[in-house]
């Protein structure tokens, strides 16, 4: 037996009045919005085969692992093929698969990632793609009617809708560098990477995170501002990676006693509690006491807000500072530079750290710990087989003690010798001399 069906429509007026609908932006803004699919392999070896490789003398093999993601994307550039994502959505793919509005699926080039901003962009080599035009996310404000679009839980492409629910959110647990935009439309496991846009169908933001205590929406939502998340494409396309400047200072919240010592509001600032040497906070002049209220105009109120902020901060770009010293209001511009970076691929400070990702020691471990600490290692890298390990400290180069990435530099650049580094893990140190065999 055949069944008719027939589809109710609603009419194009009601007492000649059009009825909005968001069905012309959206027939615009779907085929930029992708589907990714990745795969991911691990390596894992289990309790018993590590027995039987001792007790038998079989070889202790490593089982294969894979593991798959869904999510979303947002083509940015047709020409091109960059698409905008999320840094936990492909960052760790060993594949890539990118599957268009019309179901033609290409292989994704992972162009580079950011785990602090959770911003990536993969690239296909595709023609006749459609791409969203960016919109100004500073210009959002709180009650914006904006569109999710995206892949819920593998459903396929999904389209919500809600309104702007907050902005700047920041302080979020368990997240890296905040800026984000809140929201009401729907967003799900699945949506991560999918584009949050406005009624012009350009892009404000790219989905990313929701708060939900049962793992399902519960209306809010959170997605990177369009404004950021272009600021960093334009790096990760550049360089692949993002690089980040530091202010060179030590700050800490301002307790009640301390704010009735300053005379100041427990919640105006934070408190300098050290400056590096030849850093931009102390090129511009900033000392141990100062209280910093604003960067870039922005409301600094406690240590995590000012991490995010200087964390946001694009090298070669010159940041105004508020602060208070001695009851009085100052303000002073200063630049960071190339010199300034927080993070650092080994490579670039020399051959045999390929591998590692270099940084500044967090503000929170100064004042037990001193070196510039080894973020990441790659497993079988020259860096791995020397010895070096995720966690690591460098204490110091040829035995001068260093305290951030810049004098490491200058230290291994300055030096004729081999680099000798001294290594603090887990309480005790060792030297390593960074020489192949």
């Amino acid at each position: 037996m055949v069944f008719a069906t027939s589809q109710a429509s609603l009419p194009a007026a009601v007492n000649g009045q059009p009825v909005p609908s968001l069905a012309p932006i959206l027939e615009q803004v779907t085929p930029a919005v992708v589907n990714i699919n990745t795969q991911s392999i691990q390596y894992v070896r289990s309790r018993n085969s590590e027995f039987y490789s001792w007790f038998y003398g079989l070889p202790n093999t490593p089982r294969e692992r894979v593991t798959q993601s869904l999510g979303s994307g947002v083509i940015v550039d047709a020409v091109k093929g960059l698409i905008l994502t999320n840094h936990h959505v492909v960052g760790d793919a060993d594949d890539i698969s990118v599957v268009l509005h019309d179901g033609r699926t290409y292989n994704g080039r992972l162009i580079g990632s950011d785990e602090g901003t959770d911003v990536a962009v993969i690239q296909i080599e595709a023609d006749d793609l459609t791409a969203l035009p960016l919109a100004d996310s500073e210009q959002l404000r709180v009650g914006d009617f904006v569109v999710a679009v995206g892949n819920p839980f593998g459903l396929g492409q999904t389209v919500t809708s809600g309104i702007v629910s907050a902005l700047g959110r920041t302080s979020l647990s368990g997240l890296g560098y905040q800026n984000f935009i809140q929201t009401d439309a729907s967003i799900n496991p699945g949506n991560s990477g999918g584009a949050l846009i406005d009624l012009n169908g350009a892009l404000v933001g790219i989905n990313t995170a929701i708060f939900s205590p049962s793992g399902g929406n519960v209306g809010i939502g959170f997605a990177i501002p369009s404004s950021l998340a272009k600021r960093m494409m334009r790096q990760l396309v550049e360089f692949g990676t993002v690089r980040r400047g530091s202010l060179g200072m030590g700050v800490q919240d301002i307790t009640e006693r301390l704010a009735r010592a300053f005379d100041v509001g427990q919640k105006q600032g934070v408190l300098v509690t050290s400056v590096d040497p030849d850093s931009p906070a102390d090129r511009a002049g900033i000392q141990a006491g100062d209280i910093i209220t604003r960067l870039n105009g922005d409301k600094i109120s406690n240590q995590k807000q000012f991490q995010n902020y200087e964390g946001l901060i694009e090298l070669d770009s010159q940041v105004k500072i508020d602060y208070l010293r001695d009851d009085a209001a100052k303000q002073v511009m200063t630049l960071i530079t190339e010199a300034d970076r927080n993070e650092l691929k080994g490579q670039e400070l020399h051959p045999l750290l390929k591998g590692t990702l270099l940084s500044n020691l967090p503000l929170q471990y100064r004042d037990r710990f001193q070196g510039v600490l080894i973020e990441e290692i790659e497993r079988g890298s020259s860096a791995w087989e020397l010895g070096l390990r995720a966690g690591d400290l460098v204490t110091s180069v040829n035995k001068r003690e260093i305290n951030s990435l810049k004098q490491m530099t200058q230290n291994i650049d300055a030096s004729k010798k081999t680099p000798l580094l001294n290594i603090y893990r887990n309480g005790r140190n060792y030297l390593l001399l960074l020489e192949g065999d």
